[in-house]
């Protein structure tokens, strides 16, 4: 089949990382993947949740949040009440736990690190988008506590990054924009580290079911695509 953007069906769309956006955060990039745009920001606090006090260990924790015209309607902000949507909280979980894999908290001392993510225009991947510009973000957050001197040892151990994939009239497709994404039978979201390590993988039938051969070979896309062209992506971004 031809993609709406006329990429081969395991080719990402393009991805890019302007680190330092913001000036007062720990770490700042703006991510900009495909017709994604997002700004992911780490601040970091000299304290941990009650169940981590005393323990002499630290913690990263991720928040995210649609704005209102990212999408093609207006979206309501999740923090309107004293809850959020379900959705965004699944995925900011999602963002919380992969993040974590990127650093050994042991190390961090009592300290948390929150990774918030804002999605300023949305095309599809925006999750995978967020872990991968989160990465990026804590990497530089990680650098300036150490160079401030509040952390001694380097804590961070390892990139993380995302990619989404699917089925689409019976094809398996890499990095589904949103046209695509709409039309999928199959949902996949596949985060690893650096080493090609799976980190979290989610996979849904949408609209039908789906061999397993042809998930193994998403999956195989997916990490190919994390590994070989993303991680190195997020390393430019962290050179000095």
């Amino acid at each position: 089949m031809e993609r709406v953007d006329g990429r081969a069906p395991e080719e990402l769309r393009s991805v890019s990382f302007e680190a330092g956006f913001q000036p007062h955060p720990e770490g700042s990039v703006l991510v900009r993947w495909g017709g994604n745009v997002l700004l992911c920001s780490v601040i970091c606090e000299e304290r941990v949740p009650p169940f981590l006090a005393g323990k002499g260990q630290g913690w990263i924790t991720a928040e995210y949040d649609m704005l209102p015209g990212s999408g093609n309607r207006r979206i309501r902000r999740d923090r309107t009440s004293i809850s959020i949507k379900g959705r965004s909280s699944e995925i900011q979980r999602l963002i919380g736990r992969s993040l974590r894999q990127c650093v050994d908290l042991s190390l961090l001392g009592e300290r948390t690190l929150t990774v918030d993510c804002d999605v300023l225009v949305a095309d599809g991947g925006t999750r995978v988008a967020a872990i991968t510009g989160g990465s990026v973000a804590l990497g530089l957050a990680v650098r300036s506590l150490l160079d401030s001197g509040r952390v001694e040892e380097n804590p961070f151990v390892s990139l993380v990054a995302g990619v989404s994939m699917g089925l689409v009239d019976g094809e398996p497709l890499l990095d589904l924009c949103y046209e695509e994404d709409s039309r999928a039978a199959v949902d996949m979201n596949l985060v690893a580290n650096e080493a090609g390590e799976i980190v979290e993988l989610q996979a849904s039938a949408e609209r039908s079911t789906a061999p397993v051969e042809d998930l193994i070979g998403m999956m195989g896309m997916g990490l190919s695509a994390i590994v070989d062209v993303l991680v190195p992506l997020q390393r430019a971004a962290l050179e000095p």
